[in-house]
């Protein structure tokens, strides 16, 4: 099975929501303010995408007075984000508690007997859809996709793909070229972004399914070289790189950066922050951000958001029970 999301459905409704969204979130807002410091939960280890971009907005949201209180970047990937998603669920009713959350949101759930029903918790934002390209290391020979390919054919099985913890989103996209190209790696986990990409330059691994903000100062250095891009059109910072769909290989994928709350946050509260990422999201520095990091800014609120949840948890349950009939998991 491919999973492909297009641009268009990825927009839909998102105008109007952010209107409504904008309206209705400020008056509850005018209300409530935190009276502590706001603990900012990651669901990954530092380093890669996800810490990266929690450690952003936790920048933005101090340089622009967005919180009366302090932002407190912590991070906990254990587990796949497992350890994350506990947390969150044992502070239920937590006011003080949001979470930055990328797709093991929905995977580590479905993978792992861990308690957690993601449909409990409250959706605060959706800030930016990410992207996904496939880099091998600068010094090597290859140079499209059909040379990948036949490398890794050559390889006999021993051909290293990096990534992050099984099943989460970098395993996901391998499987699909796995299933596409009828090819097989051997997977290597590492606990972030970060350590994939650094370990690509460094010759431990072949080649990596990295976002491109993990990679980006590497590329930038002439330490590593993007193959192919898995979105419907070329990258604007790669310009040069082709996707696979324009290949002949309908394989797209998107990773979405969003923040969710515990369980019965109060009211008042949601509101607080909905308006508190609102703001953020029109902020010069993240548009830029998005801009030159290759994301696509997609604001998103409420329940449009918690029904785009639900929607990808069906669709990422369906890729693993494909990767589970296939044995790649």
């Amino acid at each position: 099975m491919i999973y492909k999301m297009t641009r268009r459905a990825a927009l839909a409704g998102v105008a109007s929501v952010a209107m409504i969204a904008a309206g209705a979130t400020s008056a509850l807002a005018e209300g409530w303010k935190p009276q502590k410091p706001i603990e900012m939960v990651i669901m990954a280890g530092q380093g890669g995408g996800a810490d990266r971009l929690a450690r952003l907005f936790q920048s933005i949201i101090q340089k622009e007075n967005l919180a009366s209180m302090p932002v407190l970047p912590v991070n906990k990937g254990g587990g796949s984000g497992a350890e994350a998603l506990r947390y969150l669920k044992d502070s239920e009713g937590d006011a003080h508690k949001i979470m930055a959350t990328l797709n093991s949101y929905y995977t580590t759930p479905l993978r792992t007997d861990i308690g957690v029903d993601i449909e409990e918790f409250t959706p605060i934002a959706r800030m930016a859809l990410d992207t996904f390209v496939l880099w091998v290391n600068a010094d090597s020979d290859i140079q499209t996709l059909d040379d990948y390919v036949a490398a890794v054919k050559a390889s006999g099985g021993e051909w290293k793909m990096g990534g992050t913890g099984t099943g989460q989103e970098d395993s996901l996209v391998t499987a699909m070229l796995e299933k596409e190209f009828d090819i097989k790696v051997t997977y290597v986990p590492f606990k972030g972004g970060g350590d994939v990409a650094k370990n690509l330059v460094g010759g431990h691994i072949d080649s990596t399914v990295n976002n491109p903000s993990e990679a980006l100062g590497f590329y930038q250095a002439g330490k590593v070289r993007p193959i192919v891009a898995f979105t419907p059109n070329r990258i604007d910072v790669f310009p040069d790189t082709p996707t696979a769909t324009e290949l002949g290989h309908d394989i797209v994928y998107w990773m979405q950066r969003s923040f969710v709350a515990p369980k019965d946050m109060p009211a008042e509260a949601v509101a607080y922050y909905t308006e508190m990422f609102q703001k953020l999201s029109e902020t010069e520095e993240w548009q830029t951000y998005t801009k030159d990091k290759a994301l696509m800014a997609d604001f998103l609120t409420g329940d449009e958001l918690q029904a785009y949840f639900l929607e990808e948890r069906n669709k990422h349950a369906a890729i693993l029970a494909d990767m589970e009939g296939d044995g790649s998991s």
